[in-house]
Formats: structure tokens, C-alpha cells, sequence
């Protein structure tokens, strides 16, 4: 098979690797439908985040079962299934607490961005469609691996709900996605901090209510000025940068909850925090916690998360997909082998 290999700063190649097996009882092999490149794979690619050695890259995917290891139950060959980016055996006392992503046997893949996908602990992470889904549901289920539940765990890590007023700091697909899920766990006003019109018309779709295009200080004052002087309710932070978390905490009201999903690269002050009252929960998303419900709504057509693709191309040009998104040519790229 074929599959994207990260080299270094820059450096992505569509190469030749070996073929993925049963290895584990508890394994499957999924033959790849669509899979996407991910802001978070940009911290490499763009030299943030170091590369020692050529390594297989990607961890969003979505696909039909090929094989299932003895132990397996839950999926059967020719299901189309959704996974998380990192997977969880779902039984383990961390997992039963809702935190998949710390999963005591969980742990992440080896490269997504390929023809065929090993995927260990497959009954605890893999929920397979009842039946084929239509084509145009794929880029929605796509996002759920991902960025949906990412932008969904920020909102319920910030306590969004009914009479909330919602900022959402970064226009990416995770930023976006963070729009739709606070629109639907009920807020009242929901502003999303972005500058770029293709992505304001995103959020838009999803239910922003406000869009500030100012940054820095000038967007906290613009937020401040929305919120009768003290900020928001709720500021969801969806980036990982210092800029982007001193952002979050300067807009957000005191006594208000910061949801916090963008990997970090930049510290959070802290001790402001605390003599302003201000919460802060988050962190990497136990997508399994979310996917049933989350499934369900893309099922039934109650929300398009997969609105947040505006390029795909075919796999062997995924080179071109992670220039797309480092230029900012697109918000997410979708890849089709």
C-alpha cells in the first residue's frame, strides 16, 4: 500500500509502506475511505514540533472493516466504521470515567494518512454506520474522528448551555467545528473571533450569532464592548499559540470557564486566572465519549460538521494537501486514496 511519510520541516511524501496485519486479537484492518490532514499535523510540518526520523503521518480517518482479529465483536468485515484519533479499549477504569483519551491500553496509530489503517483495540474505538452511508454524509462522519468531537469537547469542558454567551478563539476546522457544537448545546450568543471571509461564512452556517475579526487587544475590547464590559461567559480556545491563550483568558469574564483544546505551545498565566475567578478544563478529546451521539446527529442530518472541508484531493497528492493548509489556501483538506 501507499501511505504519507513526514521527513521533516516541509518534507511530506506519498511512499510505499507495508501493508498493515493482524497483530493483536483485539485488532482490525480498515481499508481507507477518506482520510484529512489535521492543524495539529502542521506543528511538524512546519519544523514547531521535531521530526527525528521519517515517520508515517495522520490520524483522522474514516472506512470499511477488511479483517477483524479473534477477539473482535462489535465491527465484522464490510462495516463502514469512524474511529477516534487515538484509540481506547473502552473498558478500563479511566475509559468508564469518560476520559478515552487516557485510555490505560489506549495510544495513537501509525499514520492515518494511508490506503489501509491498523486499528488496535478496534471494539472499544471503531462504531461502524448501519448500512453504506450516502456519500455526501462521508466528509461529516470524516470530521467526527476528529476535529467535531475536539470542538464539542471544548464547549462541554467550558460548560456551554442555555443563556451562554460563547467567544471562540481560532477559525480552524476545530475552532468551527466549536462554533456548531455550542450552538447546539444551546447557547444564547455564540461570537466566533475571525478575520478570514471564507471561514466567517463557516461559522455563520453553523449558527454564529457575532464574528469579530479583530485580534489581540482589539479583539478582547471588541468582546468586552459585546458583553457589557466584563467578557464572555465562555471562551473556547481552539488554537494552542501564547497569543491565542492570552487572548482566551483576557476575554473571558471573571467567574467564566475557558474550554482549552488547542495543543499546547505557549503558557497560560495562571495566577491572573486565579485572582480573576477564571476556570480553565479541557484538553485532548475522549472522542468515544462523544461519537454515539455525534454519529447519531450527522445520521440524521442534524448537523454538517464536514462543512469545514473546502479542498480534497486524491491521497498521492497529500504533499499538496499540507501546503494548502500551511498557506492558508484551505481551512481542512480532505483525502480520497
Amino acid at each position: 500500500m501507499h501511505g504519507a511519510v513526514i521527513y521533516g520541516k516541509g518534507d511530506v511524501r506519498f511512499e510505499e509502506r507495508d501493508d498493515p496485519t493482524i497483530s493483536e486479537p483485539t485488532d482490525a484492518v480498515i481499508r481507507t475511505v477518506a482520510a484529512c490532514v489535521c492543524g495539529s499535523d502542521l506543528w511538524r510540518y512546519r519544523g514547531i514540533a521535531e521530526v527525528k526520523k521519517p515517520t508515517p503521518i495522520g490520524h483522522e480517518y474514516v472506512g470499511i472493516v477488511e479483517q477483524v482479529g479473534e477477539a473482535v465483536t462489535s465491527v465484522e468485515v464490510g462495516d463502514f466504521v469512524v474511529g477516534g484519533f487515538t484509540y481506547s479499549d473502552n473498558t478500563c477504569p479511566v475509559c468508564r470515567k469518560g476520559a478515552h483519551a487516557n485510555c490505560q491500553n489506549g495510544g495513537g496509530y501509525d499514520g492515518c494518512q494511508a490506503e489501509k489503517i491498523r486499528i488496535p483495540q478496534a471494539d472499544g474505538t471503531l462504531l461502524a454506520t448501519p448500512g453504506q452511508p450516502d456519500e455526501d454524509l462521508v466528509p461529516s462522519l470524516l470530521a467526527l474522528s476528529d476535529v467535531m468531537c475536539t470542538g464539542w469537547h471544548a464547549a462541554v469542558s467550558g460548560g456551554v448551555g442555555p443563556g451562554k454567551t460563547v467567544a471562540v478563539v481560532g477559525d480552524g476546522a476545530v475552532g468551527l467545528s466549536a462554533v456548531l457544537a455550542s450552538v447546539q448545546l444551546g447557547a444564547e450568543r455564540v461570537i466566533a473571533m475571525s478575520r478570514h471571509a471564507d471561514r466567517q461564512k463557516i461559522a455563520r452556517d453553523f449558527g454564529a450569532t457575532d464574528i469579530v475579526a479583530e485580534r489581540g487587544d482589539e479583539g478582547v475590547a471588541k468582546i468586552r464592548e459585546m458583553t457589557e464590559g466584563i467578557g464572555a461567559d465562555v471562551v473556547l480556545e481552539c488554537v494552542g499559540t501564547e497569543d491565542a491563550r492570552s487572548q482566551a483568558v483576557a476575554a473571558l469574564r471573571p467567574g467564566g470557564m475557558m474550554g482549552v483544546v488547542g495543543v499546547p505551545h505557549g503558557g497560560i498565566d495562571i495566577e491572573q486566572m486565579f485572582w480573576d475567578n477564571k476556570g480553565i478544563h479541557g484538553g485532548v478529546a475522549p472522542v468515544r465519549a462523544y461519537l454515539e451521539q455525534l454519529l447519531a446527529m450527522v445520521l440524521e442530518r442534524r448537523i454538517t460538521p464536514g462543512e469545514v472541508f473546502d479542498l480534497e484531493l486524491p491521497l498521492s497528492e497529500v504533499a499538496e494537501a499540507y501546503a494548502a493548509m500551511d498557506e492558508r489556501r484551505a481551512t481542512k483538506v480532505l483525502l480520497r486514496p
